[in-house]
């Protein structure tokens, strides 16, 4: 069955342009020939013909062309919607010429439902007292200290220990550690083994009896009593400051100089947050309640061109962790075609979106000037601190900005703004 978002357009090209593409690419294959009686590149065009037969040309001849062939299909569909990377087929090719076949996908065809007065709410936005203590406690838990005690263990300290554990009186591998660091109450032990700390000093000695989990790494110690002798060398508390002069002045934030003037700006920094997360979430609500009526068949190739962008900003989020797409497959035990499957609905969502949003700015009559796309490349390019000119590069250009005020403009249309 035709797919009517498809378009098939055959382009052949021959004649000079084609013998041209065959001689350089004879050129080109001549110099790695290797004839019996002749340096390679030097061997005559009818002495290597005779040997490899003109067909050895086509294909670097076709690479060749394949370029013009491109520009001539654009030229000759210059007023079709292309929304997708071509697909290219090679249809023939012989000493008298070659012929591609260009699979063009076009934008379809977007009956819109409603998109005015949509029921939907913006959430609004509070800034408990309880945010505000979280974090301005978690600010403080960054300048805390660890400072030496010389009362008794509690929950929380950390204890520096020497420790050697024994299964049936014989030490066992890997059970030694000297001026090892640790945080009671971290679960970073045997179940049972920091627990047995508390109450300890400085210079005092225990033997803690535990039972190794049935999970345990080490089939010799899965689910095994043993004993561990430790010595107590160091206790240190977490000392996390008070909200006084020397902590505002650690800080370093201009204009907080007491607990009045921290609480107020950090309201101002949460609901500056939760005022974009509200806006995001205003704007999905608003999109998915407008799509809901659309009608539109999704051409393949665009959903497989989304998910090829949505991989590539997923690979650069990756390397912004220190990560390849291929660890994240090795600690993921997946694939390539695995991620691509999720992303699948995503894109195909996100091309509807589009669609529909580009529908609405075409009936609406929404056009974007030359003169405020420039200024807004001003402005962004001053917020960004670069030259306008290096900022519209980096950002596609200026059709690139109209478009981004085109779609801005039609979800203020869906805001009713």
């Amino acid at each position: 069955m035709e797919n009517k978002n498809e378009r098939k357009i055959n382009i052949k090209i021959e004649g000079e342009k084609w013998q041209d593409a065959l001689d350089k690419a004879f050129e080109k294959a001549n110099k790695k020939a290797k004839i019996d009686g002749f340096r390679p590149g030097k061997a005559p065009k009818d002495v290597f013909l005779k040997k490899y037969g003109i067909e050895s040309l086509f294909m670097d001849a076709g690479d060749l062309v394949l370029e013009d062939a491109y520009k001539q299909m654009l030229e000759e569909n210059k007023d079709a919607l292309i929304v997708a990377q071509p697909d290219i087929e090679l249809k023939s090719i012989d000493e008298k010429g070659v012929e591609f076949t260009f699979t063009l996908t076009l934008k379809p065809e977007v009956k819109l439902g409603k998109y005015k007065g949509l029921k939907v709410k913006k959430d609004a936005v509070k800034v408990s007292k309880e945010e505000i203590d979280n974090t301005i406690l978690e600010m403080r838990n960054r300048y805390a200290e660890n400072v030496v005690k010389e009362d008794a263990i509690e929950n929380g300290d950390i204890a520096i220990i020497d420790f050697e554990g024994f299964k049936d009186g014989v030490a066992f591998e890997g059970g030694k550690g000297e001026n090892y660091s640790l945080t009671i109450g971290s679960g970073t032990f045997i179940p049972g083994f920091e627990e047995q700390l508390i109450g300890l000093k400085k210079d005092e000695e225990k033997e803690i009896e535990v039972t190794f989990p049935e999970d345990y790494h080490s089939e010799d110690l899965k689910g095994a009593k043993a004993t561990f002798k430790v010595k107590i060398n160091e206790v240190k508390q977490i000392s996390i400051p008070e909200l006084n002069e020397d902590f505002f002045a650690d800080l370093g934030l201009e204009g907080i100089n007491d607990e009045e003037s921290l609480r107020n700006q950090v309201e101002e920094t949460i609901k500056v947050r939760k005022e974009t997360e509200s806006d995001n979430k205003y704007i999905d609500d608003l999109l998915e309640a407008a799509s809901k009526e659309v009608e539109v068949e999704i051409p393949h190739a665009m959903i497989h061109d989304e998910i090829h962008r949505m991989m590539h900003q997923y690979e650069e989020h990756l390397k912004m962790q220190g990560l390849t797409l291929e660890q994240f497959y090795q600690f993921t035990n997946s694939d390539r075609n695995a991620l691509e499957a999720q992303m699948h609905d995503e894109a195909e969502k996100r091309v509807k979106y589009r669609l529909m949003l580009e529908e609405i700015a075409k009936v609406e009559k929404v056009e974007i000037s030359e003169e405020k796309a420039l200024e807004e490349a001003s402005t962004l390019a001053e917020k960004y601190g670069m030259d306008k000119d290096e900022f519209l590069k980096a950002f596609g250009g200026i059709d690139m900005i109209k478009y981004d005020l085109t779609m801005r403009a039609v979800i203020d249309i869906l805001k009713g703004e």
